[in-house]
């Protein structure tokens, strides 16, 4: 008799980190803008946020119980307007990613889902994908024990729990969600007995004084095909759109773009609300705690900032150009000019090229009424900074008046602006640096150094850099109407016409 075959061992599922980089937060202004959000931002070291959390994922497979090369490229799931900026950096960094591009926002939810179907449609053999998921403007000061407690979670995750990571609370803050956790440990975690909102001041110290609820760090860790099990029971019509938006999508590179309708159509709802605080309606599948003591923020303000910033003997911290003469417990971070603080203490001082901050620590939570107030008065100041990153370069608006705008544009080497016509506004162009080919009309031509050209109100035209060098130019744009969103696009190597 032949001997029976042995059963065939299920692979484990490979690693997939998921970084959240949606989102436009307003505590952080001046320096966070709707179209350049925090995450972009190197606000305690020379990373930026995102490129800090994306190197908070090495060598978490092989910690993790997975052999060499199981760790997925990383999901990167952003807003539309964010995802070339956030390729290049990636890039830039080393970082293999894949992005997610959606259209609108639709909080985190949907943004889980939509990563958790596209690591279960590329899973390979398993099937299925470990998501780690975090998200991409939080520090953490002591990485090897931030990979400790999420190697834990993992262990968790892989017998088909949704992990979250808790931090045992500091203080009570009212900007934070808590979470309740039950008093007995198995291997290195709690049972979660419920999320709760953030607290009014009076709650949040009976939460802390309880020693029973934790701060939620926003970081999760779960199975692909345990999320969607539980997306898909507990809010059947996101799951519905997520995966009508993810079918429909179509790829441009390393970006998977949502289709529009379908994803825009879905309700807007964060990974608490929309599962965590509902879980325990879902049998089989339980919530499990892992602690996490690793020097975490949110860096949800400037006060949390100065927090974790590196402080002299007067406690002052700084960032570019900065003298301090008599000051205490300061916080002053310039983009370019210098900052004198005399004599003051528990201020924050933030310069751009547009707009300065000057806040009490104390009333930093404030900072998002006067952005709010920026907002309702039509201020670009809260939508971009100055100079503005484009898939092809960048350009600095320099300096406006009622009837003209001049920018400072530079073009990378090989890049090349669309095809497009302006209804509103003539430019003129001056080359002051590289080569440029101009298209305008019918006519093609090629300026260097010093040489300039005339588009035209209403006349097709591009700018490309043929060369090896960036090309810079100076634009002096004229007419009745000089919004960015007067432009018609003709042809497009970025997927923007």
């Amino acid at each position: 008799m032949a001997a029976a075959l042995a059963p065939r061992a299920v692979p484990l599922p490979a690693i997939q980190p998921v970084i959240l980089a949606g989102g436009s937060g307003t505590r952080l202004w001046p320096l966070s803008r709707e179209q350049f959000p925090k995450q972009l931002i190197n606000l305690v070291s020379d990373d930026t946020l995102l490129e800090a959390t994306a190197r908070r994922f090495d060598g978490l497979g092989l910690l993790a119980g997975r052999p060499a090369g199981m760790e997925a490229p990383q999901l990167v799931v952003c807003g539309e307007e964010h995802r070339f900026m956030i390729g290049d950096m990636m890039k830039r960094s080393g970082n293999n990613v894949r992005i997610l591009a959606e259209p609108c926002g639709r909080n985190t939810a949907p943004a889980l889902t939509v990563a958790a179907l596209h690591a279960v449609a590329n899973a390979g053999e398993s099937g299925d994908a470990l998501l780690v998921v975090t998200p991409a403007d939080h520090s953490v000061a002591d990485v090897p024990a931030f990979r400790l407690a999420l190697a834990t979670a993992v262990r968790h995750a892989d017998r088909g729990a949704i992990v979250t990571l808790g931090v045992q609370p500091l203080a009570a803050e009212t900007g934070y969600g808590y979470i309740r956790v039950s008093r007995d440990e198995d291997d290195g975690a709690f049972l979660l007995e419920r999320f709760v909102e953030k607290p009014h001041l009076e709650l949040a110290q009976h939460y802390v004084d309880s020693g029973e609820y934790w701060w939620n760090s926003g970081i999760f860790v779960v199975r692909a095909a345990v999320w969607l099990r539980a997306v898909s029971e507990l809010q059947p019509d996101m799951y519905v759109q997520c995966r009508a938006a993810y079918e429909g999508s179509d790829t441009v590179g390393d970006t998977v773009r949502m289709h529009k309708e379908s994803f825009s159509a879905c309700q807007s709802d964060s990974i608490d609300y929309a599962v965590m605080e509902r879980l325990e309606t879902l049998p089989g599948i339980p919530g499990v705690v892992v602690p996490l003591d690793a020097g975490w923020s949110d860096v949800g303000s400037w006060a949390a900032i100065w927090d974790i910033a590196s402080k002299d003997a007067m406690g002052n911290a700084s960032r570019g150009r900065v003298v301090f003469d008599g000051a205490n417990s300061c916080l002053a971070h310039s983009e370019g000019r210098l900052i004198a603080c005399v004599g003051v203490r528990d201020v924050v001082v933030v310069e751009t090229a547009d707009a300065v901050l000057v806040v009490d620590k104390a009333h930093v939570q404030d900072v998002r009424n006067v952005v709010q107030r920026i907002r309702s008065e039509h201020g670009n100041e809260v939508i971009n900074h100055r100079k503005v990153r484009r898939p092809w370069g960048c350009y600095d608006a320099i300096d406006h008046g009622d009837r003209f705008q001049v920018k400072r544009i530079v073009v990378d080497p090989g890049a090349s602006l669309s095809l497009q016509m302006h209804y509103h506004r003539a430019e003129h162009w001056v080359v002051v640096r590289g080569t440029a080919r101009v298209t305008c009309g019918d006519t093609v031509s090629i300026l260097s150094e010093n040489q300039s050209t005339y588009i035209p109100i209403g006349t097709p035209h591009r700018l490309e850099n043929p060369g090896k060098t960036p090309l810079e130019i100076i634009e002096v744009q004229s007419g009745a109407y000089l919004g960015e969103d007067d432009i018609v696009r003709f042809e497009d190597n970025y997927g923007r016409k």
